[in-house]
């Protein structure tokens, strides 16, 4: 109980700081830049699934262009509806920005499986017995999963990727405690900037 409230805590400071010193800035600015790049709204809202199964909507920059698949199809390594910007904003991962607002709602944390979009989640439960138990705690704007390199786009949903991620996700879950957390953090931001110098 001790290590969840301070988990919840530290989530609430951690998400206003950066809505107040970074989001406060550069949202309108990437607003401004998406909607130079492309017709259609800045944000895209889409239902994933998180905590006890429930579904929340998930915030997001738009990357693609306004496309009825959206909500159904992911997208792909060299997926056409991906605008140019949107092809910046995802390598950046700055279209993940507005989760903080998701984190401050209590609907995500900052630490946790990442939540799938609801046709995700159908396939993957097919592939992977016991995938419900990822949603015994909150999703997560990063995880063990991607600092494992485990992340974005990969073709047909190779079945040996989804299980690789659940089985760091469900490592997490029965691991958790306050320094993974804060490792795993320290750790998503050197990954970022290892990432962008070598990009």
């Amino acid at each position: 109980m001790g290590y969840f409230f301070f988990k919840r805590v530290f989530d609430l400071w951690f998400s206003v700081l950066v809505i107040v010193f970074v989001l406060s800035w550069a949202l309108p600015l990437m607003a401004l830049l998406i909607k130079l790049d492309s017709p259609g709204p800045v944000f895209f809202f889409q239902k994933r699934m998180g905590k006890g199964g429930r579904t929340f909507v998930c915030i997001k920059m738009r990357t693609m262009v306004v496309n009825p698949q959206a909500d159904q199809l992911p997208a792909g390594l060299e997926d056409g509806r991906i605008t140019r910007l949107g092809k910046w904003l995802r390598s950046t991962y700055l279209d993940e920005l507005p989760q903080f607002f998701n984190v401050l709602m209590g609907s995500m944390s900052l630490v946790g499986p990442r939540p799938y979009m609801l046709t995700d989640n159908q396939v993957f439960s097919r592939i992977v017995a016991d995938h419900p138990m990822r949603y015994t705690i909150r999703p997560g704007i990063t995880g063990m999963a991607q600092i494992k390199g485990l992340h974005g786009p990969f073709s047909k949903r190779d079945g040996t990727v989804v299980v690789s991620r659940h089985q760091w996700d469900i490592f997490y879950i029965r691991n958790a405690n306050f320094l993974l957390d804060i490792d795993i953090i320290r750790r998503s931001i050197q990954l970022l900037f290892t990432q962008q110098m070598h990009a």
